[in-house]
Formats: structure tokens, sequence, C-alpha cells
């Protein structure tokens, strides 16, 4: 990666046109060929950028260094450096990717782990109970030994109420089980998610995530 610190002036022509004035601006021309345009601010958006494909011709105009970026396009990112303060290129390697913490599966572990969590002298029978439309999360026995289906989720919306509509018509068909009811876990439910799953009969819960990991001892509080 390229990281180029420098008083600068863009003009993009494309399918419109947009000029940055001039000001102290990062360049950043990535290992894939794209070349971002950022200011001291606006979070992680840049203020223009080229994506890769994409060609990067330096020249120079009256010892005025210029960049033309070129896509396939034909689109252009015209970059005029009237002074440089830091240039310089970093060999970031291969990155590993995003690991993410509180991910459904983490959910769906922790939630069969702590299934107490769920109601008093509830027990787990399974962990993706296979139905003929796919895996509900957790199958339960409830208090009273009925089967419950667990369904979890980081956000709760109402796909994941229907999700869990279509696998309790399912198991609710085999007297194995039947019958079957439902609770629709999530870290967040939308009002109208919790609307649907509440007209069907379903119960919804909210996870707290922290709780569930340990982290966080409810005795540790003042209020």
């Amino acid at each position: 990666m390229r990281i180029v610190v420098a008083r600068c002036s863009v003009d993009y022509a494309g399918r419109l046109t947009a000029h940055l004035p001039e000001a102290v601006r990062v360049l950043m021309v990535k290992a894939d060929g794209s070349v971002l345009v950022h200011a001291d601010g606006g979070s992680y958006k840049p203020l223009n950028w080229m994506s890769p494909p994409c060609t990067l011709r330096e020249s120079l105009d009256d010892e005025l260094q210029i960049w033309t970026v070129t896509n396939k396009a034909g689109e252009t990112l015209t970059i005029r450096l009237l002074e440089i303060h830091h240039d310089s290129e970093h060999d970031l390697g291969v990155d590993p990717g995003l690991v993410k913490d509180g991910v459904e599966a983490h959910l769906q572990e922790l939630l069969a782990l702590h299934v107490l969590t769920l109601g008093e002298g509830w027990t787990l029978v399974r962990r993706e109970f296979q139905t003929p439309i796919g895996p509900v999360d957790l199958l339960c026995r409830d208090s009273d030994g009925a089967h419950v289906a667990v369904e979890i989720k980081r956000r709760g919306e109402i796909d994941g109420v229907e999700q869990l509509t279509r696998y309790l018509e399912l198991m609710n068909r085999d007297p194995l089980i039947a019958p079957v009811t439902g609770v629709f876990a999530a870290q967040e439910i939308k009002p109208q998610a919790r609307v649907l799953a509440e007209d069907r009969g379903i119960r919804c819960l909210v996870l707290d995530y922290d709780a569930l990991r340990g982290t966080e001892d409810p005795s540790l509080r003042l209020f």
C-alpha cells in the first residue's frame, strides 16, 4: 500500500463531474489497484475513489505532479499534488480477514451451554435439529417436558420469524415430537418481528451476549 499526505485538488470525470478544491488529504493506493482520497473526517468513507481494475499514471506539468487514474469504463480521477508532506509504501501481506465475535454460531453454542437462560428446568435435546427444509438451531424441552424449537439470530427480523414458522409447521407434523412451540432469540429484535412472532404464538427472547459468555457478573452491579 502507498500512502501519500499532500495538498491536492481532485477532479472526477465520468457519469458526472465532481471537483475537490485544494486541501491537505490522504491518498491511498492499494495493492489491488484502487485509489482512495480521504479527508480528516467522514469516518471510513473516502471523498472520492476509483475501484479496480484501473491504471494510475504519474506525470509532471511545470513541476506539478499529476496522477491520472482511469478505469475500464473510461472514467478518470485527476489528482494534482501541489505539496507532498509524506509518501511511503508498505507491504501489508495477506490479511486473515475479520473474525467476528458474537455471530449466530457463537450465540447458538453459548445458549446450548446455558439452556436455563430459556427457562428454569429446561433441557437441551439437540443442536442443529434437522427438518425437511433445514436445521433449527436448538431443540429443547421445557420444564413440562414439551418440545420447543429455538431459532437464534444476531438481529431478529421478520425473515427470521418466517423461517421459524416454517420449521414449526413441519415439526408439528412429526408425531414423535409434536406439539412443538417456538422461541425466537436474538441480541436485538425488531418491533415488527416481535409483533409477528407473538401473533403466531412464538415467544421472543433478547439475548445478552456478554452475560452468556460470562464476562458480565450481575452481582457486581450497584443498580
